[in-house]
């Protein structure tokens, strides 16, 4: 009978340490969930409130009483946003502010796209003199941001008459070192096998590019998409700088002319009517394009 219990002890003690290895991995992810549930609400939180203060109304919202559940005027208000734009400040219709932004957000990643994809081809599969000099001339412009280069951008634009123009708007923020960077190293890993396959069909340049090269690199076209889509709609600075004609004013630009100083006047009902539906394109194009825009930050093979 000894022998038996004995027999036993390390069944039990490997038991014993199978459940406390379980409640500690329990206790694991209940901690690691808990603190994302606790940022998700941090950062939602603000979010809910806009939309909740979006279908109020103005004396509501103003006095500071609002309710943590929707409202009436929630129609009223994103009519008002969406036709009119608010009566206190001179801004235009949230319509007109959500295309320019979009149209302008669209032409600044396919711009950078195209031309990052051309200068990262002729850096990696063609061979000229300074070719590294080049390479690096785009690379260094890395350390240049907008802000840096505003003043000499602003006297181009205005020396070319086009100011209040979208080639005004989306011209200056087409290069982008970053996405050259990210599509040369992307070009690295084609194996040489495909351009000397490539060469004895009888492909051009143009050719390799447009049936090998491309196809390979959609995933990461999307993906920069994606990041530079929301590059382009989160633009403030030149937008504010280059455009005093209503007709291009951006959505981004537009919220900011809306809050003013932050007084009482302020139509607050309107302005996150209009907070609202600046955030559904950009939020649009993340979920649409969530596959692609993961498959292209993580798909390694080639």
């Amino acid at each position: 009978m000894s022998a038996v219990t004995t027999d036993r002890i390390p069944a039990i003690r490997d038991d014993a340490l199978l459940r406390a290895t379980r409640r500690r991995h329990l206790v694991s992810r209940l901690t690691a969930h808990a603190a994302l549930l606790l940022g998700v609400v941090i950062f939602v939180f603000p979010i809910y409130l806009a939309v909740i203060g979006s279908t109020h109304d103005v004396g509501t919202v103003g006095r500071g009483d609002m309710p943590l559940t929707p409202g009436s005027h929630a129609l009223a208000n994103y009519a008002q946003a969406l036709n009119t734009g608010g009566t206190q400040i001179n801004v235009a219709p949230a319509a007109l502010m959500l295309w320019n932004s979009l149209l302008m957000a669209t032409l600044i990643a396919a711009g950078k796209i195209a031309i990052s994809i051309l200068s990262a081809y002729a850096v990696v599969f063609f061979r000229f003199p300074l070719r590294m000099v080049a390479f690096w001339a785009i690379f260094i412009t890395l350390m240049l941001p907008v802000e840096v280069r505003i003043i000499p951008t602003f006297q181009v634009i205005v020396s070319l008459n086009l100011n209040n123009t979208m080639l005004g708007l989306t011209i200056p923020l087409i290069a982008s070192a970053t996405a050259t960077l990210l599509f040369r190293q992307f070009f690295l890993t084609i194996p040489d096998e495909f351009v000397e396959a490539a060469k004895m069909d009888g492909a051009g340049p143009i050719r390799f590019l447009r049936d090998v090269v491309l196809p390979l690199s959609l995933t990461n076209m999307a993906a920069l998409f994606v990041i530079l889509f929301i590059y382009g709609w989160n633009q403030y600075l030149w937008p504010l700088l280059i455009v005093n004609d209503r007709s291009l004013e951006t959505i981004v630009v537009g919220l900011s002319k809306m809050i003013g100083t932050g007084d009482a006047r302020n139509e607050w009902n309107i302005i996150m009517a209009t907070a609202v539906l600046a955030l559904l394109p950009p939020v649009l194009v993340v979920v649409l394009m969530q596959r692609w825009f993961v498959r292209g930050l993580t798909d390694t093979e080639k």
